[in-house]
């Protein structure tokens, strides 16, 4: 049985904290509250507030869905709504995506959600991944368009990738990192089930692997051949679950040939 003190709401602040490397005194300096208190509640000694949770939470910069559940856990109700896309109050955050991924074009973009499902793309990206096989999503499984399948099933875009020994560990680490610091458990089970598919050198390598301020890659599919990089933007004042998990990710071109390869496209 587990103790009291190690269950609830005192394991989740402690596993918080220790995923963002701060001690409790680090912990009670950034967020105001004495390391006394911080320490109470790690052990289950003190029962903490609504509004202590929210502080504590909000300092630790712990993703809304888990806000939800140390609310939960510690006795109150959750306060972070979990809405469709194409629920009727998301309609200005669907707007706004929809405006973002319009103007890249005619270069590729998406939002995905935290386990990298592809929620929405532009027609560019469609474009793109039409070039590896109208079956391409089919051939790869899943329920749902996944960025990590895509990518690092045998039967993905991994034999068109010319530079996959850099690209392929530095992907596999950024998913690693945000499934740790973003309490992913839906990216750790896409994870999971992966890993038993990839050669022994891509997990090696992804452990040491340092992130880059941007991902380029680079392809050829045929007689075509594309040099790209990608850079990814969250919304910074969300107060909904799906909004808050939703990621933005912008493709551009890392050479001339390849802009004009996606002008020319959009032309025609």
């Amino acid at each position: 049985m587990i103790p009291q003190a190690e269950a609830g709401f005192p394991r989740l602040l402690r596993e918080w904290r220790l995923k963002r490397r701060l001690s409790q005194l680090d912990l009670a300096l950034t967020s105001g509250v004495s390391q006394r208190h911080v320490s109470f509640l790690e052990s289950g000694r003190a029962n903490p507030s609504r509004n202590m949770i929210l502080q504590l939470s909000e300092t630790l910069e712990v993703p809304l869905r888990d806000r939800n559940a140390w609310l939960t856990a510690a006795g109150f109700a959750p306060l972070f709504r979990t809405r469709a896309l194409e629920d009727p109050q998301m309609g200005q955050v669907l707007s706004a995506v929809r405006m973002m991924l319009t103007a890249h074009e005619p270069f590729p973009a998406l939002a995905l959600d935290r386990a990298w499902n592809v929620r929405m793309s532009n027609k560019s990206f469609d474009q793109m991944g039409a070039m590896l096989g109208d079956d391409i999503w089919a051939r790869i499984g899943g329920e749902q368009r996944n960025l990590m399948r895509l990518f690092f099933h045998p039967l993905g875009i991994r034999p068109f990738v010319t530079n996959w020994s850099a690209v392929g560990p530095l992907m596999w680490s950024r998913a690693q990192r945000e499934a740790e610091t973003l309490g992913g458990l839906e990216m750790q089970a896409v994870l999971n089930d992966l890993a038993p598919l990839q050669p022994d050198t891509i997990l090696w390598s992804a452990a040491d692997t340092a992130l880059l301020p941007v991902m380029p890659f680079e392809m050829q599919v045929g007689d075509l051949k594309m040099s790209m990089f990608a850079i990814v933007a969250t919304f910074g004042t969300a107060q909904d679950v799906t909004a808050d998990e939703l990621r933005i990710e912008t493709l551009f071109p890392a050479d001339p040939e390849t802009e004009a390869l996606f002008r020319n496209a959009a032309r025609r």
